[in-house]
């Protein structure tokens, strides 16, 4: 599943969103829609898998059931969404899909480009936002927390109401 990616020209109409897939088809609905043309990012991590007769690492979305989408909102989209097999629905308030801020994608593309060591967190509302200054992870922020003694940082993606859990022991963190 890699980073499944790609590139566009930035425009002032063009957000990411979100569209919820049908369990285990992040990866079929990417490839549908990059061959429509649409920009998509489908995080991942690699895991250890345990069977009784061997283990394998195994390559898992950071957010099973959700693919990013890089586009301008436009009948052709929406199209291409609702065709897409795999696909659910836009992430959408109102009937309107949300738009991703830029920063949140960023902070998650980073996170996965160093292969820091992240995992699913649960989605929180609450706690201080920081940033992280200095290191590999300078400039990503999220909120600060503490998991069994050691400081993380909780990056969320609002819109999907999922988040990634970073250990930041040893970073210099700082309130925003």
């Amino acid at each position: 599943m890699s980073n499944v990616a790609s590139q566009i020209e930035p425009s002032a109409c063009v957000n990411w969103y979100a569209v919820a897939t049908r369990s285990r088809h992040e990866r079929v609905v990417a490839h549908q829609l990059n061959s429509d043309g649409v920009a998509t990012f489908v995080p991942s991590v690699m895991e250890l898998h345990y069977w009784s007769d061997r283990c394998k690492k195994v390559e898992m979305p950071l957010f099973p059931g959700y693919v990013f989408l890089h586009a301008q909102l436009s009948p052709a989209l929406m199209r291409s969404v609702a065709f897409a097999r795999g696909t659910v629905r836009f992430v959408a308030m109102q009937g309107e899909p949300v738009p991703i801020p830029m920063e949140q994608i960023e902070s998650i593309r980073k996170l996965v480009t160093l292969r820091a060591n992240c995992e699913p967190y649960p989605y929180l509302r609450v706690g201080q936002r920081v940033r992280v200054r200095g290191g590999a992870l300078d400039g990503i922020e999220g909120i600060f927390t503490r998991v069994d003694g050691q400081s993380g940082l909780v990056v969320s993606v609002d819109s999907i109401s999922r988040s990634l859990l970073v250990r930041v022991e040893g970073y210099h963190v700082e309130p925003v």
